[in-house]
């Protein structure tokens, strides 16, 4: 690890105990700006995928409305998405660990009425990734390549959890093992290990598109994740920025009481 990234750890930590020493948090408050993370956690890991759909469009959508000029496939992209997250924030709501089946099973919430016949089912053919310089691993390999990803989580504790998040969404996209939705699901699986050790999540924004492609990239081949973990903490720098910021009390009311009960931090 670098000093700079020891660094980025210690100002994301501060910032985190600043939020912590805030519970409760104001309902109200808790609710909105999960509304508008999941909106923008849909949108930029759909748009980084090709979605066309604008942030505007993508809150219409979620809300029930069609927009005209899109396809059907990309409004399922949005509210297949919203599910996943809301199905991830159960599991960390019941404290259940990662498994094969739950990978599977967001994989279901991803391609829900876009392509059933492949819902949480391992890819069955071999693939390349467009502008990657490793090659995916033999379709026959994935049950053992993903096996061995869950115990290389469950050994990584000790970790720092941020670390730890980039690395295993680095490491699942790397073995690519569906046939659709794999940079999706990684992006919800790196944001599943983060709000369960009690971070926000991370919003990887479709700006960064290059940047990001380049981090995984160099990570897949040298085995080193510095970037890749650059780029998840200055993420969640942003949006541990964004709360502390609605924390902040008007000059003109003062400092706010706290409430007697909110929600959990975590989403």
């Amino acid at each position: 690890m670098t000093p700079e990234l020891e660094v980025k750890f210690r100002a994301v930590d501060l910032e985190k105990a600043k939020l912590d020493a805030a519970h409760p948090l104001p309902p109200h408050t808790v609710a909105s700006l999960r509304e508008k993370l999941n909106l923008e956690w849909t949108y930029h890991s759909n748009a980084i995928e090709g979605n066309t759909l604008s942030l505007r469009e993508t809150k219409v959508v979620l809300e029930g409305i069609t927009v005209g000029g899109k396809s059907i496939r990309e409004h399922f992209e949005a509210t297949n998405h919203r599910d996943a997250i809301l199905y991830i924030e159960e599991i960390i709501a019941k404290k259940e660990p990662l498994s094969e089946w739950k990978i599977k099973h967001i994989h279901s919430f991803i391609v829900k009425g876009i392509d059933n016949e492949e819902a949480g089912q391992y890819r069955r053919e071999n693939v390349t990734i467009s502008g990657a310089s490793t090659t995916p691993p033999h379709f026959l390999h994935l049950g053992e390549e993903m096996k061995r990803l869950i115990s290389w989580n469950e050994s990584a504790m000790q970790m720092n959890p941020i670390a730890r998040a980039a690395e295993l969404h680095t490491r699942f996209v790397q073995i690519h093992p569906f046939a659709d939705g794999n940079g999706r699901i990684g992006r919800l699986l790196l944001n599943f290990e983060l709000m369960k050790a009690g971070y926000p999540p991370a919003v990887i924004r479709k700006e960064q598109r290059l940047m990001y492609y380049d981090a995984l990239d160099k990570a897949c081949v040298t085995g080193v994740y510095d970037s890749v973990i650059r780029l998840v903490v200055d993420a969640v720098q942003r949006t541990l920025e964004a709360y502390l910021a609605l924390l902040q009390p008007s000059p003109e009311i003062g400092p706010r009481s706290k409430p007697s009960s909110s929600p959990s931090f975590k989403m």
